[in-house]
């Protein structure tokens, strides 16, 4: 059973869907009682990073994800989701992420070539770096909408895509998962990732 955490953030009823779609009984919830029941957690995100890391402590849901991730409980980072995982972010300012896994958040402004639109959206290919989660996604195309990116994370890095410049796509280190793109809008391709999660 998947706990989706609802914490004010993101179209979480498409990922439920998404989840049921390939058999997996999933559930969206903002009360840690019923997420701690949960064998695996997903934290998904829309918007913009100070605002759902704000939420995230206002509602001590941060303090909640990282017991449960100290127990070994798989989690998995969805966009913004993702980028929470780091220690900070640089969105607008300085903000600080759940510090799960090493590295920043940082914008794509000023750092891809000039000619490339922002935000970053669209289908791209994975290069598959290391890892469980996308052990069979090498070369599949997957859907992006971001205007942020992580870098800084070498020892999580699972996966990038070509962008102008190599961007951070999903990352991994031990029970903690990330996917900078959206897997419940990726087709079959995202489907069979969230699938490999519920096995992990």
């Amino acid at each position: 059973m998947v706990g989706i955490i609802d914490y004010g953030v993101g179209n979480l009823f498409s990922l439920q869907s998404s989840f049921g779609a390939i058999g997996e009984e999933a559930f969206v919830s903002g009360d840690p009682e019923q997420l701690a029941k949960a064998q695996r957690l997903v934290l998904p995100g829309v918007g913009a990073f100070e605002d759902a890391a704000n939420k995230l402590r206002s509602s001590g849901l941060d303090a909640f994800v990282r017991e449960q991730t100290a127990q070994g409980k798989p989690l998995l980072g969805i966009c913004l989701g993702m980028q929470l995982l780091f220690e900070k972010s640089f969105e607008y300012g300085e903000h600080g992420g759940l510090g799960l896994l090493k590295g920043r958040v940082v914008p794509m402004e000023g750092r891809l070539p000039e000619t490339l639109k922002i935000p970053h959206m669209g289908w791209n290919r994975l290069e598959v770096k290391g890892g469980k989660l996308l052990r069979e996604a090498e070369g599949q195309y997957v859907y992006f909408v971001h205007s942020f990116f992580a870098e800084g994370c070498n020892d999580s890095l699972a996966a990038v895509t070509e962008y102008g410049i190599p961007i951070t796509a999903a990352v991994e280190r031990g029970n903690i998962f990330g996917c900078q793109f959206h897997p419940e809008k990726s087709g079959n391709v995202g489907l069979s990732i969230l699938r490999t999660f519920c096995r992990l």
